[in-house]
């Protein structure tokens, strides 16, 4: 019998804090509307001190499973796509897991960058076609503790949030992915990047602790680029999928920032009533934005049966992909 993996709980969760672009503005010396003008953000959210990682995923996925009011014990995965877990060992995904009460599921961390969520769904829709045991996708970031709180191109955009999507069997076959596109470009491998912390330049006592926060090298060439792999993928898992551009209900992009979601959109020809947009209050929170982005358009507009929905992404690395699922 032929499965689908159709979607059945979504949530999200941000930190309590909100901040607006003013306090970023006084900061870094910038004029009144700076930010806004560049990026369409207006706030963001960043973490408390007191906020973890896998505490905003735990939060994000308990909403998702409540929604669904499943037997826990049948989840037989969970991964967590994520940039900043808890620590660099062990993985969070295990210790969500456990917080949720997903005793027998697998879990893992998924290192994607701002294409985590996609990467994390292709996979999690195979595993729920293969097994035949929902799955849970969590993405989560505190992207505020890794910025360069000087340098203006990463202080301006991150931000902090959870998301997650439960997925579980369906006897129809048009439930879940149903056509995928993924793609990288490791010539673009600098231009987003945390330099130090990893085994290529480790921590040591002399380390300057600028070298292990975000940095943009090439701002310009991350949005060509950027547009660029988004709108390729798009079209390539529509043709995938063979479902015209027209026919998609909700274009869930990842919410780099504001010109980046209307270039692409400008390319694909989809209408902007269709496009998904929450980076005006929430910022960016890479991998997060997505799955974030679902849960807040169902809240204002439930999501119904029958609908297709196009989601991309592009980021650090460069990676990227985009996906046609079917609900």
């Amino acid at each position: 019998m032929t499965r689908g993996a159709r979607i059945i709980g979504l949530g999200h969760h941000a930190p309590a804090r909100t901040v607006p672009n003013a306090e970023i503005e006084a900061s870094l010396g910038l004029d009144p509307g700076w930010i806004e003008r560049r990026t369409g953000i207006l706030s963001r959210r960043w973490a408390e001190p007191s906020d973890t990682l896998s505490g905003l995923a735990a939060k994000a996925g308990e909403r998702a499973l409540a929604m669904a009011d499943l037997d826990r014990a049948t989840v037989g995965l969970l991964l967590l796509a994520t940039s900043t877990p808890d620590h660099l060992l062990p993985p969070s995904a295990p210790l969500v897991a456990h917080r949720l009460g997903l005793a027998r599921a697998g879990a893992v961390d998924l290192a994607g960058a701002c294409a985590g969520f996609i990467y994390a769904l292709t996979f999690a829709d195979a595993f729920v076609r293969l097994q035949g045991k929902p799955a849970l996708v969590i993405a989560a970031n505190i992207l505020s503790r890794r910025i360069n709180p000087s340098e203006r191109a990463s202080a301006v955009l991150f931000a902090d949030a959870a998301g997650a999507v439960l997925l579980a069997p369906s006897s129809d076959p048009g439930h879940g992915v149903l056509g995928a596109a993924l793609d990288s470009d490791g010539a673009g491998y600098g231009l987003i990047q945390i330099p130090a912390g990893g085994s290529h330049w480790p921590f040591a006592g002399d380390l300057d602790v600028a070298a292990t926060r975000m940095t943009i090298a090439d701002g310009r060439a991350v949005f060509t680029k950027a547009v660029a792999m988004m709108a390729r993928c798009s079209a390539e898992a529509l043709a995938a999928a063979e479902v015209p551009v027209q026919a998609v209900d909700r274009f869930v992009p990842h919410q780099a920032n504001a010109r980046i979601l209307e270039a692409v959109a400008d390319k694909l020809a989809i209408d902007k009533s269709k496009t998904m947009t929450t980076v005006t209050e929430y910022g960016n929170s890479s991998a997060a934005t997505i799955p974030l982005s679902l849960s807040l358009s169902h809240q204002a507009e439930p999501l119904r049966r029958g609908e297709t929905l196009l989601l991309a992404a592009a980021g650090a690395g460069l990676t990227g992909g985009a996906l046609v699922v079917g609900l």
